[in-house]
């Protein structure tokens, strides 16, 4: 069997897509009974030479798969390209830009739109990572899909997240990236639905009303892309001027730094209202450190029995009132680690893997 496999988001910052697309190749490469061809800007040219991801994606990489006569074209990223004559399976992490169009901007939209409701109406299979993604597309495309082609394989952490923690390494980072004693952390692209913006100010509400927590610190690292826009840069500037250096934001953080970051912060943050999965609740939760997020779409289904979450990630308020519960509640606090570390047993990148393998292998059928 012969499998076209999609690459270009490889060559990008480690988004979640990258990770995904990673973590199956790194057990694909052990089947020796079929053959994986990978695709990427750097290895298929298009004519033009130009440096295109719409050219590449629309035109060079449906054509070179349809030369090398791949039985199936895997693409982990939500959209089908415009001229494909291959069968494909696609991976669609979520329809937020269907749902929640006011999240995106009019590019994206459209771009979206336009290839995205395209890969689930044409592809041969559809891959989601969550049975909440599952019914809202079922939801969405009314009597126009057949519900049998869409399977439910759940994502998990990567074997480096993990509670062995070194103190040492814990506390280079702490000072490479300026971080006092105790930090909280949040770590994903900054959009509307996470709603980084009231962890900010109920993180403030904490800072003001508790002044035995006044030294903890808030480390966001992520790029802002809300839409509409809201300006966090500006608010962690006001912020940092009642509170010195309270809040250090950054795009990007070292990936090799990440594990510590994890393990050393005393909460991880993530308020979202709105994931097809949700993977970094679940790599910290690797890492032994308690999570607030919420138990809204797909997270319910990371989460499991979690014993504390945010009812409404708009409402600053509630958050103050549980970060300082999960602060202040020594008992708490462990069972958060203790179902946490628990909890992600139920998830491995070899499941995930194996589960899609199979799948594709019936594409020859």
């Amino acid at each position: 069997m012969k499998i076209g496999v999609d690459c270009h988001a490889l060559g990008k910052t480690k988004t979640g897509v990258a990770r995904y697309l990673a973590n199956l190749l790194k057990y694909w490469e052990k089947q020796n009974d079929t053959e994986f061809i990978l695709y990427s800007m750097e290895n298929v040219k298009n004519p033009f030479n130009v440096n295109s991801t719409a050219l590449y994606y629309n035109f060079s990489l449906p054509s070179r798969a349809k030369r090398d006569r791949v039985d199936i074209l895997f693409l982990p990223f939500y959209m089908r390209p415009l001229f494909c004559k291959v069968e494909t399976a696609v991976a669609v992490h979520d329809i937020s830009y269907l749902i929640h169009p006011e999240w995106f901007d009019f590019y994206h939209r459209i771009i979206y739109r336009t290839l995205g409701k395209r890969a689930i109406k044409k592809s041969k299979f559809i891959f989601v990572p969550s049975e909440y993604t599952k019914q809202e597309i079922l939801k969405y495309f009314r009597n126009k899909i057949n519900a049998t082609k869409i399977h439910v394989v759940y994502l998990a952490s990567d074997e480096r997240f993990n509670d062995l923690k070194d103190q040492n390494k814990i506390q280079e980072v702490k000072q490479k990236y300026k971080l006092k004693d105790k930090y909280f952390l949040y770590v994903a692209s900054i959009f509307n639905r996470r709603h980084v913006l009231e962890m900010i100010r109920a993180f403030e509400s904490v800072l003001m009303n508790s002044p035995e927590l006044s030294q903890i610190q808030f480390l966001i690292s992520g790029k802002n892309l809300t839409n509409p826009f809201q300006d966090i840069d500006a608010e962690i500037e006001r912020i940092n001027k009642k509170f010195n250096n309270s809040i250090i934001q950054i795009d990007h953080l070292d990936e090799n730094n990440l594990v510590n970051l994890y393990q050393g912060a005393e909460m991880f943050l993530y308020l979202s209202e709105y994931e097809g999965f949700g993977l970094p609740p679940l790599e910290a939760m690797a890492c032994g450190t308690p999570v607030l997020t919420t138990k809204m779409t797909s997270l319910r289904e990371v989460l499991g029995n979690y014993p504390i979450a945010v009812n409404d990630p708009g409402n600053v308020d509630e958050i103050k009132e549980k970060i300082i519960k999960v602060l202040s509640d020594a008992r708490l606090r462990q069972e958060m680690i203790d179902k946490g570390l628990e909890r992600v047993k139920s998830f491995s990148w070899q499941k995930t893997a194996e589960q899609t393998y199979d799948v594709l292998q019936g594409s020859e059928k």
